[in-house]
């Protein structure tokens, strides 16, 4: 009855109610029609009538398309950071489903294209993906179509893109506590954080030794001399539970090695937020900047150059080994705010670590 009456509504106010009922849909688009909530058979090409008020439409066009997905940064098999992206072609071959079963087809099929392409070159090698690129490239291009042929696409081409190489790759992932993997935008070659925990632990472990008699190395001996031995030992002896050191704890390693020298190479401040269990938070600052250098709790004075900003449970595991600084920052448990080549003058403090070592 409504359909009856909106059409005789329509023949009796033509010409003008032409104007708005009178849709052309060239060859290359389909339009899709919701009358009174319920859609039709795809319509078009050519001249397609619609009633006012109770039909809804939307085009669909059916030329192969393209869109391109961001560079994101991945770690590969071997230890590699890249940033990679890539372009996808694709077009549809069903207009009623595509209107049906995705609300923006174009954003979820980048989303399917982009979890795709992680998972597969997570598992790979930097050569392998830079010489299978067109392998991979199939292999992507048949996993996204398994997920997108109930939308009504089809995905026709996908192309890879290396857009550069972060970080090399690393033959042995798994080592000692001073080579763990850098954090990109905030460690040095060696990884500035897990090398000033290393120290630290290093002499730690010195301290545990001359408690039971053991004969003690010279050098080990001008280590005891820089630090002062904490109340309690961090690293327990074997089968004993091992003590997570604080971060005041670690902030004496840093202020033992300040210096005129050090602030002339480095110049800048920087303040490390700790998010504790509590909710609360706890600030540390290094400031490198003028003098021979102060370290402590609290901010530093002016704006700090660089900013990070981390859990007190991660930051432990950071210095324990535990956690992979490459794995938190991915994951976003570890924050970096600043300048990152004034980040990267870090590597000159644990340097002046070294030679006063």
């Amino acid at each position: 009855i409504i359909t009856s009456l909106v059409f005789l509504l329509m023949v009796v106010t033509f010409p003008i109610s032409g104007w708005f009922a009178l849709k052309i849909v060239p060859t290359y688009e389909r339009m899709i029609i919701f009358r009174l909530g319920r859609i039709r058979a795809p319509q078009g090409p050519g001249v397609v009538l619609l009633l006012p008020f109770i039909d809804h439409w939307q085009r669909v066009d059916l030329r192969t398309r393209a869109f391109n997905v961001p560079p994101c940064k991945l770690t590969s098999k071997d230890g590699a950071v890249i940033s990679m992206g890539a372009d996808v072609q694709f077009r549809v071959w069903d207009p009623v489903l595509s209107v049906m079963m995705v609300k923006d087809l174009i954003a979820a099929t980048r989303m399917t294209a982009q979890n795709a392409m992680t998972k597969t070159l997570v598992k790979k090698s930097l050569r392998e993906i830079q010489v299978e690129k067109l392998r991979i490239g199939e292999q992507l291009l048949l996993e996204i179509n398994d997920m997108t042929k109930s939308w009504g696409l089809e995905v026709d081409r996908v192309e890879l893109s290396m857009e550069a190489v972060l970080q090399p790759p690393r033959e042995n992932l798994v080592g000692p506590l001073a080579t763990m993997p850098p954090v990109p935008g905030l460690e040095g070659p060696d990884g500035t954080i897990q090398q000033l925990a290393a120290h630290f632990f290093s002499n730690t472990l010195a301290l545990a030794g001359s408690g039971t008699g053991a004969p003690e190395a010279a050098d080990s001996m001008e280590t005891v001399n820089e630090v002062e031995p904490p109340t309690a030992p961090l690293l327990a002896t074997a089968g004993t539970a091992r003590r997570k050191p604080s971060a005041d704890e670690l902030l004496s390693v840093v202020e033992s090695i300040l210096s005129e020298a050090l602030v002339s190479q480095v110049g800048a401040s920087y303040q490390v937020n700790i998010a504790l269990p509590s909710g609360a938070w706890s600030t540390y600052f290094i400031d490198l900047s003028s003098g021979s250098g102060r370290a402590g709790r609290g901010v530093p004075e002016g704006s700090p150059d660089v900013i990070l900003e981390v859990a007190e449970k991660d930051l432990q595991d950071l210095f324990l080994g535990d956690l992979r600084p490459l794995t938190a920052y991915m994951s976003g448990r570890l924050q970096v705010k600043g300048d990152l080549h004034l980040a990267l003058k870090l590597e000159e403090l644990v340097k002046a670590m070294k030679q006063r070592r």
